[in-house]
């Protein structure tokens, strides 16, 4: 039975020290719980230094910088940007401010400003006056209208204006009559120039004129008694003309011989057949008046 008792208190023994007791088992996790705010403590620290590293966002402002002032169409504009940024950022830059696209800029400089070097190779410093010619989509699509639109709208302000044929300069003229000796009119038709000069005709000052079509030296000869006027055709600007009231089959037309409408040699009783022959001839089929 000692034995007995022996061997039991043996295995007892083992037991107990195999099972921590509940002293040593709360020491364990105070032990634990001291050592996870250490953990903690080191993700924090982890997280902090992570959330400092940059994303490139704020490079800018370590880099060094110039104050420039860019001049458009009259307005006036402050930049601050990197003095290693290149022509092509720059154009960037001022398209955001004055909404004129990077395309349509001329940026100047000491000269045109290459858009592959950059401010620093150009030796841009603080202060510089960068100027930028260009035009937004806007003025462009203004300025560039159809030319039918144009042609339209110059027909409507001649239509509000008095029938040149009203005008006292013009009547004066006109009252005279129709010419015995004119050529024949046909209202409606259009005709090639003939092979004779177009005769029988007033000019401004009631005098008789004639027409002759020099095509082979691409000349114009108005000839009236006194002399004969060569103009190359070249050299007229405009030609323009208008139906006589009450005599539509003819038209009373003018020459622009220089820069001016004052320039305008008047010919009266235009046989109506050959306006647009006239105008082809002296203009050029290209024009439109």
């Amino acid at each position: 039975m000692a034995t007995q008792d022996g061997d039991d208190g043996a295995v007892m023994d083992t037991e107990t020290e195999a099972k921590p007791t509940e002293a040593e088992a709360f020491g364990e996790n105070v032990e634990k719980a001291d050592a996870e705010p250490t953990s903690l403590t080191d993700a924090g620290n982890a997280t902090t230094q992570d959330s400092s590293i940059s994303n490139g966002d704020d490079a800018d402002d370590k880099q060094e910088t110039v104050d420039l002032k860019i001049i458009w169409s009259k307005n006036k504009y402050d930049l601050k940007i990197p003095v290693d940024s290149t022509g092509a950022k720059l154009k960037e830059r001022i398209h955001a401010l004055t909404g004129l696209p990077p395309a349509m800029q001329k940026v100047m400089y000491k000269g045109l400003l290459s858009e592959d070097k950059t401010l620093r190779d150009i030796k841009v410093t603080n202060g510089a006056k960068i100027m930028v010619v260009g035009s937004t989509i806007n003025d462009v699509l203004a300025v560039n209208t159809p030319k039918e639109v144009v042609q339209q709208e110059v027909k409507a302000e001649e239509n509000k204006k008095e029938p040149l044929c009203r005008q006292k300069q013009h009547r004066k003229v006109l009252d005279k009559g129709k010419p015995e000796d004119i050529m024949p009119a046909i209202k409606g038709a259009k005709e090639r120039l003939p092979t004779v000069p177009l005769s029988g005709m007033f000019n401004k000052s009631g005098g008789k004129v004639r027409l002759t079509f020099k095509l082979e030296q691409d000349q114009l000869w108005i000839g009236t008694k006194e002399r004969t006027e060569k103009v190359p055709m070249g050299s007229i600007k405009n030609v323009v003309s208008e139906p006589i009231e009450g005599h539509d089959d003819y038209h009373m037309m003018a020459f622009q011989l220089g820069p001016t409408e004052a320039s305008q040699y008047w010919v009266y009783w235009v046989p109506a057949q050959f306006v647009d022959a006239i105008k082809d001839t002296v203009l050029g089929k290209w024009q439109y008046f």
